[in-house]
């Protein structure tokens, strides 16, 4: 489907539904109001550089970040009925100490390099596709000794699920 094409999905909605799901998908048909909430710039680093005025240097510390963020989850976790979604946008970090990869999107194509012994990874759109990229999402394992992250095709991934090595990772020794 082209970008042209995907922007016209948005126009499909008639009569509560929209025709862009296929019939059996429970989210095509309206079934009623929902709430779904928005979080934004959890930025960690910045209290430390702000409470500083050190803004180049001085966002090494994360705990207060870290605490607001874990409060703020375990305040939706609590809700009920339940949020039908979280959002989290804008910025995540403002510093990056011991950092050894930055994940990041919004640029509709996956694309990976180094800067500095820092991975830049950034995932392809799981909506519109501004290229010939499958859509994908990154699944990063994460052990004491190392982050390793793989692009999964979303198909591949719903049918194969995670690879071995991956799930290897992931047992506690």
């Amino acid at each position: 489907m082209s970008a042209v094409e995907a922007g016209g999905v948005f126009h499909r909605a008639r009569g509560r539904t929209l025709d862009a799901f296929p019939a059996g998908n429970l989210e095509r048909e309206w079934k009623g109001p929902f709430y779904f909430i928005q979080g934004a710039d959890p930025q960690f680093g910045l209290i430390k550089a702000w409470s500083t005025g050190d803004y180049d240097n001085g966002g090494d510390e994360w705990g207060q970040e870290i605490h607001l963020t874990e409060q703020a989850i375990q305040a939706i976790n609590k809700l009920n009925p339940k949020p039908r979604f979280f959002v989290l946008r804008g910025d995540l970090i403002h510093a990056m100490p011991g950092m050894k990869a930055v994940f990041s999107g919004h640029h509709h194509r996956n694309v990976r390099g180094t800067y500095q012994n820092l991975d830049v990874v950034v995932s392809s759109s799981i909506g519109c596709q501004l290229c010939d990229d499958a859509h994908r999402v990154q699944v990063v394992v994460v052990t004491t000794e190392k982050i390793v992250h793989w692009f999964y095709i979303l198909d591949e991934l719903s049918e194969r699920g995670i690879e071995g090595d991956l799930m290897d990772l992931m047992k506690e020794k």
